[in-house]
């Protein structure tokens, strides 16, 4: 199979690098008889021509803004709208499951302070994703790939602001827009657009097709457009995960008391002297000689000595302290089946070049399903109540000079099977009516009315489980300088004997296979009303006065569900059914990852364990049993006065731009429900009890943006702003929440202020030749508050929270959780600086002038002080380091040819490495992404006027993304292959 591969990819791989030399030396053979002195003239379409376009519309502006135009009728440059921005200097893109672009930061600002419009009109997006990526998007994140680029002409990235545009971006605001029948000259538009997408890993050839339709009718002043695209893909990703990196004493036995600790991070080998034995003889089928009833304790001291004598410099008096090992050592196998449809309907009347309405209508929806697959040891995740680590007997172990684990063998580890099935839509709905009319040469009204629908509903989110109890001869094998381990299970996971699936005999202290629903069925909706009304009058020919204002309502709805408690408990398998009867097999990770993967696995059929279990009859509760419910809702009222300004040619360096403030007021309500124990007589024993916050913030926002035209091709430009983001949504519902499996909690807060920065913007940009540019820009922000989650431990029963949320986890009431509460908290600066090169290589001779080059390079620094830790208020710990999601050096380079025939493109884009999340699991200060490297090619031959072949290729390299935990360790977390992806398709024109 990887022979097979292996040829594919490399054949396709070179069709599309030698073709950049192949057309071009047939097109010289042509020029070479062409060439003459005639001149005519020249209409540059294509790639280059989008290029073109998007520098024009870049210079003429006074805020800093890049632009990316479609490069002909429904084709966009790229095949996922994040994925066109990296080229955009500043601009770094965040990949989710499968690899595909979803989010992006600008200028180390992650997605939370980016805004997105459609249209103009301001937008939410959000879909769901494995646990590794935050199993979904509640917030104010804009999940990009929800929607078809083909849906699209135009994407412009607003990096400074001017008082005409809504408020709520540190990093930038996102233009997406959908085409007008009035955008083109022809009368009549018909395109068709078909590919096949096949990648290396799924080996699967999958659809994608589009097509648009524009017509102008009645003298060319009513126009009329249809667009519509469907893509389906089959994804599969294979790679390795550690949950997380814990410090042995994480789920150490303690044989002591809480005031005076005895914590034994393993069973105790036979000849243990300096602490009583753990596990106690007589509890759990320990003895002497045993850690449980089919565990012997090891007779290597040595070995429990190395751990027990590890000790990190924050905990020097907590055996194990310094030992480092992963939560859940797995092997992953993730497959997708997505379906991608989107459409848009423009209505648009243009009677004279004094009016122009338009009214839009936009649909996209995204269709998941999602089967994750794990073969993984569990022990490491448990603590003695439910037969975990203590238990495990320690025979060989190593570590290198950070306590990161190197080569281990373990007997009495728990081996698990596990699955998921996540299933999710995405829809998106938006009308919007927009309107502007000019009365007369100095007074002109513009407006837009619209609202948008965002609907992300989970129906499932299926986990299903089986375990192998205390198998012998666990290893984990770093050596050799191995950033994933080879993993042996000690046991032959591919035979079905080797697990089980029934109900615990012992209340949860054994677990023998089992389910979970995972608060699912859920529903999020985000509805958006937006009314804009504007008027400007040209005051002189010189100077421009603009007074505007905005009434937006942003009301978010998030509804999760919960199995019934009657339902939760694990149930036998029916009579003559047995393990192979409910289970498939996961296959070629040896081949397709290798890192020691087996080569099949017994996994759970889902589909099979719901008709055995009749899963479809099940019953579910929503708050009447303490299951998720809340609502924020923002009521935005904003007015604007601006001031613009352009002294055309009469002075003798001329100046435009623009200065104005705005002003906004919010009225927020969130509302939650937080479990609490349920009164007698009730049917279940948790409710959600209802807590309503009310408040209200007001901003002033007050910018400037100005152009100077030091020469006619040399241009400086200066901005100056106030800057507001308000926080996430999920983080205002007044609700606590606790995960018991990771002993972990969540307090949210609805008294969140936003995030408030200054910014400050200066940039050159030489504009040498047509088509060309070279510029440098330096950017500082002034970030004056912060939200941050403070960490503390707190004993579960302090929380305020029944005992019920417990029942059937691993976790009892007299545990200690590390609760987490959001505050704001001080800043810190940001600043950096891009540089920017777009250069069109027409000057050069023959075949040459059809080349260019395209590169860009972004350094960003910042500095956070972040909370680590804190005891009773007080702050324990704390570290300086970059914000969340800031990558110091990211940088993209684009060589392409393009002579209106033939195009060919190669682009590779850079990101360094950057923290997911702070802080980090104890010992460990963050969680970090690591540096990624992308190549990327596209080509495309004119066939005729109506006929274009389509070849593109994403991942070249075949880079793998990697997440790690600790800027010392760099333990790797995450790490998965997600292969090469080639498409071939046409587009017909009529």
């Amino acid at each position: 199979m990887s022979n097979r591969r292996s040829v594919v990819s490399a054949a396709v791989t070179a069709a599309l690098l030698s073709s950049a030399y192949v057309i071009p030396l047939a097109a010289s053979a042509a020029e070479t008889d062409q060439q003459d002195t005639q001149l005519e003239e020249i209409v540059v379409t294509g790639f280059r021509g989008s290029l073109n376009t998007a520098l024009a519309e870049k210079r003429a502006e006074t805020a800093a803004i890049d632009v990316i135009a479609a490069e002909d009728i429904g084709k966009f440059p790229d095949s996922n709208l994040a994925e066109s921005m990296q080229r955009i200097p500043g601009v770094t893109l965040s990949r989710g499951d499968g690899g595909e672009g979803r989010n992006i930061s600008v200028r180390g600002l992650g997605p939370l302070f980016t805004r997105v419009r459609i249209n103009g009109m301001e937008a939410a997006a959000q879909s769901g994703s494995s646990d590794i990526y935050g199993a979904g998007n509640s917030g104010r994140s804009f999940d990009f790939n929800v929607f078809p680029t083909e849906i699209f002409s135009q994407l412009a990235v607003r990096k400074t602001p001017s008082a005409n545009v809504e408020e709520g971006s540190l990093g930038a605001t996102v233009d997406l827009k959908a085409p007008h029948p009035f955008d083109f000259e022809q009368d009549r538009v018909f395109t068709l657009t078909g590919r096949g997408v096949f990648n290396t890993i799924s080996e699967d050839v999958d659809p994608r097709a589009s097509m648009l339709f524009s017509q102008k009718l009645f003298d060319n002043t009513f126009g009329v457009l249809a667009s519509a695209a469907f893509q389906k893909r089959n994804i599969r990703e294979v790679g390795y995960s550690a949950v997380d990196i814990l410090s042995a004493n994480t789920n150490a036995n303690n044989i002591g008391t809480n005031a005076a600790p005895i914590l034994l991070p393993y069973c105790t080998p036979i000849g243990w002297t300096a602490t009583a034995p753990s596990p106690v003889p007589g509890s759990r089928g320990a003895t002497d000689t045993n850690c449980s009833s089919r565990t012997a304790r090891s007779s290597n001291l040595d070995a429990f000595n190395t751990v027990y004598n590890l000790r990190r410099e924050s905990a020097p008096n907590t055996p194990g302290s310094g030992a480092f090992l992963p939560r859940l050592p797995r092997y992953v196998n993730s497959e997708q089946d997505t379906e991608r449809t989107g459409g848009t309907l423009s209505l648009q009347w243009k009677p004279n070049e004094n009016t122009d309405i338009a009214l839009d209508g936009l649909l996209s929806r995204y269709q998941v399903e999602r089967r994750d697959n794990y073969i993984l040891g569990l022990s490491f995740g448990r603590n003695l109540t439910n037969s975990g680590q203590p238990m495990v007997s320690v025979q060989d172990i190593s570590f290198d000079r950070n306590g990161s684990v190197e080569y281990a063998v373990f007997d009495g580890v728990d081996v698990r099977s596990e699955g998921l099935v996540d299933q999710f839509v995405s829809t998106f709905e938006q009308a919007n009516l927009t309107f502007e009319h000019r009365f007369n040469d100095k007074f002109k009204i513009s407006g837009l009315a619209g609202r948008s629908n965002s609907i992300w509903d989970g129906p499932m989110r299926l986990q299903t489980f089986l375990d192998a109890i205390d198998t012998p001869n666990f290893t984990l094998d770093f050596r050799g300088g191995r950033e994933t381990p080879l993993i042996g299970f000690g046991i032959d996971v591919n035979d079905p004997g080797s697990f089980e699936y029934a109900p615990t005999p012992d209340g949860n202290q054994t677990v023998l296979g089992g389910f979970s629903t995972q608060g699912k069925p859920s529903r999020n909706v985000t509805q958006i009303a937006n009314f804009d009304l504007a008027g400007e009058w040209q005051a002189t020919d010189q100077i421009a006065l603009t007074l505007g204002g905005q009434y937006r309502e942003n009301d978010f709805h998030a509804r999760n569900s919960n199995l019934v408690p009657s339902q939760v408990p694990v149930q036998a398998l029916p009579n003559g059914v047995t393990v192979a009867d409910i289970s498939t097999r996961i296959t070629d990770l040896d081949d397709l990852f290798g890192a020691g993967a087996p080569a099949s696995w017994v996994a759970v059929d889902s589909k099979k364990w719901r008709d055995v279990f009749n899963f479809g009859d099940m019953d579910f509760c929503g708050v009447e049993c303490g299951a998720g419910q809340s609502q924020i809702l923002e009521k935005v009222t904003s007015g604007f006065f601006q001031f613009s300004f352009d002294s055309g040619s009469d002075w003798r360096f001329p100046v435009r731009g623009d200065v104005g403030v705005r002003y906004v007021k919010t009225d927020q309500t969130a509302i939650g429900h937080i479990p609490v124990a349920a009164p007698a007589g009730a049917p279940y024993p948790t409710v959600g009890q209802r807590n309503q916050v009310d408040r209200e913030y007001s901003d002033t926002l007050p910018s400037l943006n100005v152009v100077v035209d030091l020469t006619p091709d040399l241009l400086a430009r200066f901005s100056a702003a106030k800057v507001m983001s308000r926080p996430e949504l999920g983080n205002l519902t007044p609700t606590a929440t606790i995960t018991a499996t990771t002993r972990t909690g969540t307090v949210n807060n609805p008294f969140l202020d936003p995030i408030r920065a200054k910014t400050a913007d200066l940039s050159l940009e030489w504009y040498f030749r047509p088509g060309s540019l070279l510029s440098v820009a330096y950017f500082y922000k002034d970030i004056e508050t912060y939200i941050q989650r403070i960490t503390s431990p707190v004993v579960y029963t302090e929380l305020g929270l029944p005992d019920a949320l417990l029942a059937g986890t691993p976790a009892s009431p007299t545990d200690v959780f590390n609760v987490s509460r959001l505050e704001n908290t001080d800043g810190g600066p940001l600043k950096g600086f891009e540089l920017n090169a777009q250069l069109q290589l027409d000057m050069l001779p023959g075949i040459w002038s059809h080349f260019g080059v395209l590169a860009n390079y972004t350094r960003v620094e910042s500095e956070i002080e972040y909370i680590l830790t804190s005891s009773g208020g007080v702050v324990t710990s704390s570290t300086t380091a970059d914000l969340v999601g800031l990558s110091k050096n990211s940088a993209s380079g684009t060589l392409f040819y393009d002579d209106g025939v033939f195009s060919i493109r190669t682009t590779g884009t850079y990101r360094d490495k950057y923290i997911r999340g702070i802080p980090a699991s104890a010992g460990s200060d963050l969680q970090g992404n690591g540096d990624t490297f992308y190549l990327d090619a596209a080509a495309s031959w004119n066939f005729n006027d109506y006929l274009t072949l389509i070849l593109e290729a994403q991942n070249l390299t075949e880079e793998r993304n990697t997440l790690f935990i600790d800027s010392v360790r760099e333990d790797t977390l995450f790490q998965t292959d997600i292969g090469r992806t080639y498409t071939l398709g046409a587009t017909i024109k009529f």
